[in-house]
This record gives C-alpha cells, sequence and structure tokens, in this order.
C-alpha cells in the first residue's frame, strides 16, 4: 500500500509532518526543562560569566593599546619636535664656531704677515748695514788691495 494515500495532506503533494502528542514528548518536554533549570546556574551562568568577562577585558585591552598607541605618538611628535630643536641649534651653533673661527683665522694671517714684513724690514736693514759696512772696509782696504794686485801683477812691489 502506498504510504502517500493513506494521508490526504500527503496524497495531495505536500510534505507535512505528523507529531503526536503524547506522553513521551511530554516527558522530553520536562526533561528538556529540567536540564535547562539545572545547568543553568551550573553551566551556563559560569559560561556566559567567563565570556563577559573575556569580551571586557578585551575592550579594555583594546582601549589600553589604543591609549598607549596616543601616548607613543605624542611621545613621537615631542620628540621629533626636540631633535629638529636640538638640529637647529646645533646649525646656530657651528655657523657661530665658523665664524668664530674664519675671524681667529683672519687674525691670525694678519698677525703672521706683520710678523713676516717685520721680518723682512729688520733683515734688509741688517744686509744694508752689513753692505754699507763691507764697502767701508773695502773702500778702507782698496788703496792697499790695489797695491797688492799691482805688485802681483808687475812681480815687484808697489808704493801707495
Amino acid at each position: 500500500m502506498n504510504p502517500n494515500a493513506m494521508h490526504p495532506l500527503l496524497a495531495s503533494g505536500a510534505s507535512a509532518i505528523a507529531v503526536d502528542f503524547d506522553l513521551t514528548f511530554l516527558a522530553q518536554v520536562v526533561l528538556f526543562s529540567t536540564f535547562v533549570v539545572v545547568l543553568k546556574p551550573l553551566l551556563f551562568d559560569p559560561l556566559l560569566r567567563v565570556f563577559e568577562e573575556r569580551e571586557r577585558r578585551t575592550d579594555g585591552a583594546k582601549r589600553e593599546a589604543r591609549e598607549m598607541d596616543e601616548r607613543a605618538g605624542e611621545l613621537l611628535t615631542r620628540y621629533e619636535a626636540e631633535i629638529e630643536k636640538v638640529r637647529r641649534e646645533a646649525g646656530i651653533e657651528r655657523e657661530r664656531l665658523r665664524a668664530e673661527t674664519a675671524k681667529i683665522e683672519a687674525q691670525i694671517m694678519a698677525e703672521a704677515r706683520a710678523e713676516t714684513a717685520r721680518i723682512l724690514e729688520d733683515s734688509k736693514a741688517k744686509i744694508a748695514t752689513e753692505v754699507a759696512r763691507m764697502r767701508g772696509e773695502l773702500a778702507a782696504a782698496q788703496p792697499a788691495l790695489a797695491a797688492e794686485i799691482a805688485a802681483s801683477m808687475l812681480g815687484r812691489e808697489v808704493r801707495q
């Protein structure tokens, strides 16, 4: 016999579920309710508290991470500002030292030129004095030298 032919809804082609309400269904409902009542405080509530605590900690960690990221950003901004300030000050100091060095170098060069000029003038004066002295000596010794040269050439003694 055809099972679809027994029930008019099944015979029409619609698939319907037939539920019989008997004592087993009632026993299943009672058992399910008992398990829910017994397991709720023993399993479900602690499990829900664990989930809530985990969510709370996760949210707290995320918030703390955002705060730390903001602080790190602020510290980085301050660090970069300080580095730029130090670079600026170092540049100013470097330029000041360069200018001071150029001034000292110019002063040393001027002193060296002045000392060189003084040494040259002293040397020229000494040479001029020495030349004058030697010319004087030569002028004084000239008659004697002339007589000696003439004597040497003539082969006899010459008088002055």
